[in-house]
């Protein structure tokens, strides 16, 4: 057994579990969860770094071979997403510290989030339709109670929404697993690309794309699936809010690109020209809800969502130039609207509230947390040199290669969007004076002194490395490339995964 595919799933599943040992000692739960996310992102990198320098590697779980026995897998753009996980789990364990308020953290927070993050690197992990769903209903149960956790009325609205979407979201994933068993006796995503070709009903295998394509739809926050995530994302603590706009609409969008490159792709004249209308739409409505927002977390709920089509332009277009701009998109994206959300956070504990209109002056009183806006809202609008423009770079010379000029044209009309609504937020919340109160309420401000560090670093952390991939684009490039072509001709990942059987 390769012990390293294990790890991103065995630590944070015993770190949950030592977590609720120290029930009644936050303190020791704060300090497992770092240790316990810090050996995941060590397990992570090593796992990349293995998979990187000895190709794709896979070990089958219980000793139960592949196709009948489920199956560990990584390959590039699975340990980079392990990574990314891993590396989000720690900034946000450390940011948790200072952030989250002692009543919440004393009630379970730090177990939840340890079996979140092993949810959602068993999803990465995983080579089996049916281990996915698992690892669907773990980030599900764990993502609800972490969502609805403090009681709030707005948040307990917000879970029901978000809950009773995701549940359909998972009855359509069911159904569509047991049709695909019926159909085919098997749910292993390589051995499904090998017996899918070979079925006699295509049109069949089409509307199973759509409804595997709906499911994993309403997971990633694609059109016209979305509105349960502005409904929802604004309501919890920051400090959650941003780990789950890291993680949990990638796993979807991970979901969806995994499928569509390996499993779907008989007919992609049709399935992946509907994702790049998707695609289209997804990142229209996304900008258009986000620039008429005056509430800073609501306004970048929204630029989640048309994020999410740029993702799935990669997809749509289906080339390797486009599946390697998806890629580093993805790895960009998180980097950048994780330190967005936590600068949103950090401007709530300065003044008192989250609103555009009553905040004002932080460019003054800030400067430092007015810079640590000011870049990743830059390279997410797309600024060179930063991440975010080599990110959409990519993209657009793959649509324009690819000959869809619409595309291309909505996607940089996007971009000006995103930047309109990245200024906003900097002349009301940094440029602009601050409004005086008229209404008789006085905010009451927490401040950030007293673990000014423990909330500027992690922030730190995920701009210099938006900074970093922007400046030095080409070796995550490459690795996004290489990825790319593993996902564009997956025969070296079916054979690692079926060991040889016919």
């Amino acid at each position: 057994m390769n012990t390293l595919l294990i790890l991103p799933i065995v630590v944070p599943f015993l770190t949950a579990i030592v977590c609720l040992l120290a029930w009644q000692r936050p303190r020791m739960q704060r300090l497992f969860s770092l240790a316990g996310s810090a050996a995941l992102f060590g397990a992570a990198l090593a796992l990349l770094t293995s998979v990187w320098q000895n190709g794709i590697q896979a070990t089958p779980v219980g000793n139960w071979p592949a196709p009948y026995g489920i199956v560990i897998v990584a390959d590039l753009f699975s340990a980079l997403m392990v990574v990314l996980a891993g590396l989000m789990g720690l900034l946000t364990v450390l940011y948790s510290w200072a952030s989250l308020d002692r009543p919440r953290e004393a009630f379970g927070y730090y177990p939840l989030l340890n079996i979140m993050l092993m949810g959602v690197c068993g999803a990465f992990l995983t080579s089996d339709f049916f281990n996915l769903y698992v690892w669907f209903e773990v980030l599900l149960i764990a993502s609800f109670v972490l969502l609805a956790l403090g009681g709030e009325r707005r948040q307990l609205e917000g879970a029901v929404k978000y809950v009773t979407l995701n549940l359909v979201s998972s009855a359509l994933f069911l159904t569509a697993l047991g049709i695909l068993y019926g159909l085919t006796g098997s749910l292993n995503m390589a051995d499904l690309a090998r017996r899918l070709p070979t079925i006699a009903q295509p049109g069949l295998v089409t509307t199973l794309s759509i409804l595997f394509m709906i499911a994993f739809g309403v997971k990633a926050a694609i059109f016209p699936l979305f509105f349960w995530l502005p409904a929802s994302y604004h309501t919890p603590p920051v400090v959650i809010t941003t780990i789950f706009s890291a993680l949990l609409t990638k796993v979807g969008v991970y979901a969806l690109i995994r499928t569509f490159t390996l499993v779907f792709t008989q007919n992609p004249d049709y399935t992946h020209t509907l994702i790049l209308t998707l695609a289209a739409l997804t990142m229209i409505s996304g900008v258009l809800g986000a620039v008429v927002q005056n509430e800073f977390r609501r306004l970048l709920s929204f630029h989640i969502i048309s994020q999410i089509g740029y993702l799935l332009l990669g997809l749509g277009l289906f080339t390797p130039l486009a599946l390697t701009g998806a890629i580093f998109f993805m790895a960009h994206v998180i980097l950048a609207k994780s330190a967005l959300f936590l600068v949103s956070g950090v401007t709530q504990r300065l003044a008192g509230t989250y609103d555009l209109k009553k905040l004002g002056g932080l460019y003054q009183t800030q400067p430092g947390i007015a810079v640590l806006f000011l870049i990743p809202a830059l390279s997410l609008a797309g600024i060179p040199p930063l991440s975010g423009f080599w990110a959409k770079f990519i993209l657009v010379q793959a649509g324009l290669e690819a000959e869809h000029y619409l595309l291309v044209a909505v996607a940089l009309g996007v971009s000006v969007l995103t930047l309109y609504s990245m200024t906003k937020i900097w002349a009301e919340a940094f440029w602009k004076e601050r409004p005086p109160v008229t209404d008789g309420k006085v905010l009451a401000p927490a401040g950030i002194q007293a673990q000014k560090w423990l909330f500027l670093a992690p922030i730190a952390v995920l701009v210099l490395l938006s900074v970093v991939m922007g400046l030095a684009a080409e070796p995550f490039f490459l690795l996004a490339r290489q990825a790319a072509e593993q996902l564009l001709h997956p025969a070296a990942y079916i054979d690692t995964v079926l060991g040889g059987v016919p």
